[in-house]
């Protein structure tokens, strides 16, 4: 099958065709897999909400509305369907929703070695610096810098405004640089 667009590997999706839900998990399954283990660090769980998802997508096709871009969907929707498991296997009610939409990321060196972007960055505390950084800062940077979305599609993700994307990701690069350069002044 051929590079689609997302809109045409969409609404091929919506109207059953098996290739198109084959490419999109085939897409989409390893980015989603790494944010899943992000969020609940649990390798089966991931694994089983994620495939439990896709078939949720499949199932529930001819209810989905038209997308002209895929990732931002995919990414917010298995966040919640994710969260949502968690929440049922814990029994147990959050009463403070106020920061739902944010989950709690932690780097491993493995990530920084394998990110080009991220090669400049050549200080071994870079992991710890990025596990520093407040929560919003940290999944908006995952989902830039580790995942390729784009400001607009994590803007969605996130559920805040495309502004406040820029502007948190602005503040994270330059508490990372703040950071480094203190770490620089330090070691002779």
């Amino acid at each position: 099958m051929e590079k689609l667009t997302d809109k045409y590997l969409w609404k091929s999706l919506k109207e059953g065709d098996l290739k198109a839900f084959s490419v999109l998990f085939e897409t989409y399954y390893s980015n989603l897999h790494s944010y899943g283990l992000k969020i609940c660090k649990d390798e089966a769980l991931t694994e089983d909400t994620l495939q439990d998802f896709f078939m949720y997508v499949y199932e529930h096709r001819e209810n989905l509305s038209d997308l002209d871009t895929i990732a931002p969907y995919l990414f917010t929707s298995y966040k919640r369907f994710l969260l949502k498991v968690i929440k049922k296997n814990e029994k147990v009610k959050p009463t403070d929703f106020s920061n739902e939409n944010f989950v709690d990321i932690q780097f491993t060196a493995e990530e920084l070695i394998t990110n080009q972007e991220v090669e400049s960055f050549k200080n071994k505390n870079l992991t710890q610096l990025l596990n520093k950084l407040p929560k919003r800062q940290k999944e908006a940077v995952y989902l830039k810098y580790y995942s390729g979305l784009k400001a607009k599609e994590i803007s969605e993700i996130m559920g805040i405004n495309y502004q406040s994307v820029v502007n948190t990701l602005h503040k994270a690069i330059k508490n990372l640089k703040e950071e480094i350069s203190i770490i620089k002044l330090f070691k002779f």
